[in-house]
């Protein structure tokens, strides 16, 4: 399965509005895409279309992030986006 670790970008982490860009991104993919913490291998990882779910990662700015799915071209672009400081106007 086709994977790729990244740092998040976002000031304030994947919350609220970083959330939900990602999980509508996500949204466009018929496949499952997964994002999990890396430091914490025991958290169970958030499904990408949801934005509760990637919230409660609790995934602050910095924190490593393993976006997984068998759709590589979908890793790419939820991973770029995790990347982004999606808060920025």
């Amino acid at each position: 399965m086709p994977s790729k670790k990244v740092i998040v970008g976002s000031a304030v982490g994947l919350h609220a509005r970083p959330a939900a860009i990602i999980s509508e991104a996500a949204g466009e993919y018929d496949d499952e895409i997964l994002i999990g913490l890396v430091n914490d291998p025991d958290e169970e990882p958030a499904d990408a279309s949801s934005s509760l779910l990637i919230m409660a990662l609790g995934a602050e700015k910095g924190t490593e992030v393993e976006v997984s799915s068998d759709n590589a071209e979908a890793v790419e672009k939820i991973a770029g986006l995790i990347e982004q400081d999606l808060d920025a106007s």
